[in-house]
């Protein structure tokens, strides 16, 4: 008799942050115990197609995007799984549980998990309230500013009002000072982000924010370290230790996280006393006010001068790659890949009530 539990993987996306779901779902895959779980592994072409993958070796090596084999999820609850076909036959795959291994837009964003809520299957990370909204930096600032924790002041800027861009620039003009950073409100990865130090610069930024996403976040600039702390658990969430980036870059572009090397991460950074704590409880609050369940990575700042901790942003599926945080504190924490990952799937069950 077969008690392992049948896991679907969901890789890669339409986001511009494809490649990298694809290194984050091969180490997830990787880390999964073959005696305890059957995988299937399915990709999302960058064009939106769903094809199931045969084996890790075509994912590394990108021949998983040629496959016959269209595998779709389906919203019937009585299927319970996808529904495979090739050259005019098909049939149904039963899956127990599913890990999205996706970064960004519809993957991140609540839209996929509203899928897996119509079809009725549980599934790893947070759920579609907390994953819209913490995808949206702008909506996450308006849940923080009501938890007495700092952020980075900021103008919120829609296409609409990118009609006139004059008028634009002179709203965050009247509210911030250069140099700003102009984001649009929905991207991941740092992606469509850019630093304006001056009016031209700031114009630039925004058109460029714009071509992103229909919502744009100017923030002030606060400079400081950049520090991380990855947060895991349901009702009663508990926090990492704290991680710190060291950018080879101006600022943690995707460029600097992903193609540089100079880019370094420290998992045992100096803080002055008590901070650490500070942005573990920080981490844990926020991850809770947003409705936050399974898994997130919260970002901070802390300021040069005053050493004062400022929130950043929270990731709710966040990077599982060789160089990232999230996986590399747990494993400081004991816990290496495999435990993080059938902890995260415990956890998907442990939110199903039905």
């Amino acid at each position: 008799m077969n008690n392992k539990l049948t896991v679907a993987v969901v890789f890669g996306g339409q986001s511009s942050e494809h490649d990298v779901s694809c290194m984050s779902g091969l180490t997830i895959m990787k880390a999964l115990d073959r005696e305890k779980y059957d995988v299937v592994l399915i990709g999302i072409t960058k064009d939106g197609r769903w094809l199931l993958a045969d084996s890790m070796e075509d994912v590394e090596s990108g021949v998983w995007r040629n496959s016959k084999i269209q595998a779709v999820l389906s919203p019937d609850e009585q299927d319970h799984g996808l529904i495979l076909s090739e050259d005019g036959r098909s049939w149904k795959q039963r899956v127990d549980v599913i890990f999205p291994v996706l970064h960004g837009m519809y993957g991140e964003d609540g839209t996929i998990q509203g899928l897996f809520e119509l079809a009725k299957i549980p599934y790893v990370g947070c759920g579609v309230l907390a994953s819209s909204v913490s995808m949206d930096k702008w909506y996450t600032k308006i849940v923080v500013d009501d938890l007495n924790i700092r952020q980075a002041k900021y103008v919120p800027i829609n296409h609409i009002e990118m009609r006139n861009i004059e008028e634009c620039v002179a709203k965050v003009e009247a509210a911030l000072s250069y140099p700003v950073f102009v984001k649009p409100s929905k991207a991941g990865s740092s992606v469509g982000v850019n630093k304006a130090s001056d009016r031209e610069e700031l114009k630039a930024a925004l058109k460029e924010a714009v071509k992103h996403d229909i919502h744009i976040l100017v923030e002030e600039t606060i400079v400081g370290r950049e520090i991380e702390c990855a947060v895991l658990g349901g009702y009663a969430p508990e926090a990492s230790d704290v991680g710190e980036v060291l950018s080879a870059e101006d600022f943690y572009t995707f460029d600097a996280k992903y193609n540089n090397q100079e880019s370094k991460t420290d998992l045992h950074p100096v803080f002055p006393e008590g901070k650490m704590e500070e942005v573990r409880a920080d981490a844990v609050q926020i991850f809770k006010a947003l409705d936050g369940f399974g898994c997130a990575r919260v970002d901070f700042f802390m300021e040069k001068d005053t050493n004062e901790v400022v929130f950043n942003e929270i990731n709710t599926m966040p990077g599982f790659t060789s160089i990232s945080m999230y996986p590399m504190l747990w494993n400081e924490k004991g816990l290496d890949n495999g435990a993080l990952v059938d902890k995260m799937i415990q956890l998907a069950f442990e939110r199903y009530v039905r």
